[in-house]
């Protein structure tokens, strides 16, 4: 997938992997839709910013029709802090779900014509080594990508027949602001070299987009994989038994 001269849309562009997706695609050729659900704290010039929420059909509907143009769909806004599944806040659990799978379902079932009507295109989802292996705290998050995981492998079948590449990224853990900020609250410290930095991570997917490849996994998303050939894993996120320089 030819990216310069493209059209792409980004789903939550108002910081970390999002932001970066939108200013790395800006700067490979393409036009920018970066969409968020405020708007006002999308800071990226040359982009189109548009308001999206993307658990909300009308805001999809809309964008869908807004950006008649796009030939790229990066699904990469969603929501993550849905706590463990058996002890967890119910609508906490129902929301990540929401973002997660719903919501990248309503752009896909939004924009799939959209691609269709200019030559097929490609969709990017983002998911997270989480859903190979679950993350004890967070379990319904896990439990969301791996359902985004499938719902990837759906309808990259589906969309075959249109000529849309459906192409996954899975990333382990990714320095933004929010895993820092738990990484702190939790006093965890993650091994080094552990954390991929957010600019990094956007410009391996973006390669990996335009090579074709359907499945895009780092290091950690390449190990979580492979995990699945033997016994069911957890990610262990240990707390630091005495303090270390933690990996950026």
């Amino acid at each position: 997938m030819k990216l310069n001269g493209a059209t792409a849309l980004v789903t939550g562009t108002n910081r970390g992997l999002g932001h970066h997706f939108a200013v790395q695609l800006l700067q490979r050729g393409a036009k920018v839709y970066a969409t968020a659900r405020r708007p006002e704290l999308v800071d990226i010039p040359g982009a189109e910013v548009v308001r999206l929420d993307i658990t909300d059909q009308s805001s999809v509907d809309a964008a869908a029709v807004l950006a008649g143009d796009v030939d790229v769909l990066i699904n990469n806004a969603a929501f993550t802090a849905g706590g463990n599944l058996v002890t967890g806040d119910l609508d906490a659990i129902r929301m990540v779900m929401d973002s997660n799978y719903y919501g990248a379902l309503a752009m896909i079932r939004a924009f799939a014509p959209v691609l269709a009507r200019n030559g097929g295109g490609a969709i990017l989802n983002v998911l997270s080594a989480a859903a190979w292996t679950t993350v004890d705290g967070n379990t319904a998050y896990s439990a969301a990508k791996s359902a985004e995981w499938g719902l990837t492998n759906g309808v990259r079948v589906e969309l075959a027949g249109q000529g849309t590449l459906v192409a996954a990224f899975v990333p382990g853990l990714i320095g933004t602001q929010t895993l820092i900020d738990y990484a702190e609250n939790a006093g965890i410290v993650f091994p080094e070299g552990s954390v991929g930095d957010p600019a990094e991570l956007a410009g391996f997917a973006l390669d990996g987009l335009e090579a074709g490849e359907i499945e895009i996994l780092d290091r950690l998303g390449a190990e979580a994989k492979a995990t699945l050939s033997g016994p069911p894993r957890a990610f262990d996120l240990e707390p630091a038994e005495a303090p270390r320089s933690t990996a950026s």
